[in-house]
């Protein structure tokens, strides 16, 4: 009990003397359509905006497609599949109600993208695939590629690329969001992948007309998938920004080099390049050791100074049973205080509700979402 009350009276000191420095930080959560009622009803969405804002939140990042649906009535999707929205929220708009409760109460919400380049998972590709197969990716037996269950479409194609754009700026130009946010999915694609004929047509115009490796671990041959999606994370930058230039860009991939080696993920190039506003990797470690390790290398290694306030960790809070103890919660905090990070995203929302006391001790100190430099 000590011990507890000493490291929350050390947070709290730390919280505060942080703030008086800059009154700014991303205090977030995912809101999920998966393992939570948060988005069923218009007064559940009221319920949960009342409490992330009594406990300190100032940013929620709310899932806008998933399943090959989405949350919100799309034209879009009513056209090319048939399903205008979730068959959930069938005859309402829950993004519309959740950003007009969040900001009421000065929250922000930041469009989540969570399927990405998803098609479906275990349908065999799904009703995207269905509609348009040649939007598959291929592995390099000339399979549909899958991954942890996962399907996917081939996110090296233009088409494609540009029916996950038009998703997004169907969002941002309709909804008073205020930002959007790709995940380990989106940009993203399995190593496996790229063996389709775009694919393959490519990369033989630019390698004098050889065939791209058959190991698709290839350094090279990884180096030049993610470059292509390095150049798509740049236009949706560009053209999020087109529209508004205070939209965020947010972004929540894979931790690295990982992230690159499986899913092409070259995030470090994103914030060299300019192309986030913030870059939340997904550091979800069950041992502490392991978390101050992960991020000890993203602020040593992999983030330069001036891009660290950029920079907010995915904090793992709730995974089916799982619920990260309150102890490994304190030290996560403590370590990314340690390490001049002042905030921190959980995944996911249903966890918030077991820890109320802890995060009203911790978070007492209102903050404000950092102010963006564009």
């Amino acid at each position: 009990m000590v011990k507890k009350f000493l490291t929350i009276l050390f947070l709290s000191f730390t919280l505060l003397n942080c703030s008086s420095k800059n009154m700014e930080a991303v205090r977030g959560v995912w809101l999920t359509n998966v393992d939570s009622d948060a988005l069923n009803s218009k007064e559940n969405i009221i319920e949960t905006v009342e409490l992330c804002d009594q406990l300190g939140f100032n940013t929620i990042f709310v899932v806008t497609w998933n399943k090959a649906m989405t949350s919100y009535p799309s034209k879009i999707m009513k056209e090319f599949t048939g399903v205008e929205i979730d068959t959930l929220f069938t005859g309402r708009d829950p993004l519309k109600e959740l950003i007009d409760e969040a900001h009421k109460r000065n929250i922000k919400v930041i469009a989540w993208f969570e399927f990405g380049f998803s098609s479906s998972f275990e349908e065999n590709g799904g009703i995207l695939i269905n509609k348009k197969p040649e939007w598959a990716s291929k592995d390099v037996d000339g399979n549909l590629v899958q991954k942890n269950g996962f399907e996917w479409m081939n996110g090296f194609n233009p088409e494609v690329q540009d029916f996950i754009l038009s998703i997004i700026m169907e969002v941002v130009q309709n909804y008073n969001v205020d930002g959007i946010q790709g995940d380990d999915r989106l940009p993203a694609m399995p190593s496996e992948a790229g063996y389709d004929d775009y694919t393959v047509n490519l990369y033989k115009e630019m390698h004098n007309g050889n065939e791209p490796p058959k190991d698709f671990r290839d350094e090279n041959w990884v180096q030049w998938r993610a470059d292509i999606l390095n150049k798509f994370m740049g236009k949706i930058y560009k053209t999020v920004k087109s529209h508004n230039k205070d939209i965020i860009v947010s972004m929540a991939p894979s931790l690295y080099s990982w992230s690159k080696e499986e899913y092409l993920q070259d995030w470090p190039t994103w914030l060299s390049e300019g192309y986030v506003d913030l870059i939340i990797p997904q550091v979800y470690r069950y041992e502490i050791e392991r978390y101050e390790s992960a991020i000890n290398e993203i602020v040593n290694d992999q983030i330069s100074k001036e891009d660290l306030n950029k920079f907010y960790p995915g904090v793992l809070l709730k995974v089916g049973d799982y619920y990260a103890p309150e102890n490994y919660l304190n030290e996560a905090i403590e370590i990314n205080r340690k390490y001049g990070v002042n905030g921190e995203v959980y995944f996911f929302y249903e966890g918030v509700k077991k820890y109320k006391d802890f995060f009203i001790d911790i978070y007492k100190d209102k903050v404000e979402f950092p102010k963006l430099i564009n």
